[in-house]
């Protein structure tokens, strides 16, 4: 099999999903990874088929070292490679500082933080091999500018930024690229349980006025997939419509 293969986290739905099918379309064989929902895995599955595309759907949680680590072994025994690990699997647990639970903040940072600790780790070694490889990382804009109710999502975030460029120092004398891409308000269920006023406000602070969809934040992912970005690495893209500015 000499097509290349990326293998993406938490593919099912929103981002994850937009992102597996457009490397699907630019000629990626895809690993649809997915923690709890099979019936969502397979129809992302039959989209990325449809494109003539080879497949494979894999299940864990990526909290578990051991699970993570069966994954990999079955993925590399099917495909032989992994040329691009797109890390986005991720969750949210809001809440004031004053009210949250340590399980709370210790679950968004186990998921987001430590999941893309195990799941890098391992492929990292694969890229090491092979002397090729691009790490892209999901983090967010609360990762930069912080948000409040969100502090375990910004931690998780923001680490995933230090350990993003650290990485990239790592294994760039490997040819192997690592890089953190950070949405801003796009539209996915997450944000899809925002109060109006809240949608406004967002909105009016955006030069681009619009929300943004999954699909402006794969075409970045796709392009720090391709070797078109080949001498990109440690940086932190921002898809936020301008709120930087």
């Amino acid at each position: 099999m000499n097509q290349p293969v990326a293998l993406v986290t938490g593919a099912t739905r929103g981002i994850g999903k937009a992102i597996v099918i457009q490397l699907a379309r630019q000629g990626f064989d895809v690993v649809i990874h997915y923690h709890a929902s099979h019936l969502l895995a397979k129809s992302v599955e039959v989209e990325c088929q449809r494109l003539g595309r080879q497949t494979m759907l894999a299940q864990c949680d990526v909290r578990d070292e051991s699970a993570v680590k069966q994954m990999i072994k079955d993925v590399l025994s099917r495909f032989g490679r992994i040329d691009v690990l797109v890390n986005n699997a991720g969750i949210t647990k809001d809440g004031l500082l004053v009210s949250m639970t340590s399980s709370d903040f210790n679950e968004v940072l186990d998921v987001n933080l430590k999941g893309t600790f195990n799941v890098t780790r391992l492929v990292a070694k694969e890229m090491m091999k092979a002397k090729h490889g691009s790490i892209i990382n999901l983090t967010s804009i609360v990762g930069i500018d912080g948000n409040a109710g969100q502090a375990n999502y910004a931690a998780s975030k923001a680490g995933i930024i230090g350990f993003t460029k650290s990485v990239a120092k790592e294994l760039g004398g490997f040819n192997v690229r690592c890089n953190a891409v950070a949405p801003g308000y796009i539209q996915t269920d997450m944000t899809d349980i925002l109060d109006e006023s809240v949608r406004s406000q967002l909105l009016s602070n955006l030069p681009l006025k619009r929300v943004g969809r999954p699909q402006d934040v794969a075409n970045v992912v796709a392009f720090l997939a391709s070797d078109t970005s080949d001498y990109i690495t440690g940086q932190v893209l921002r898809v936020d419509g301008g709120k930087s500015i």
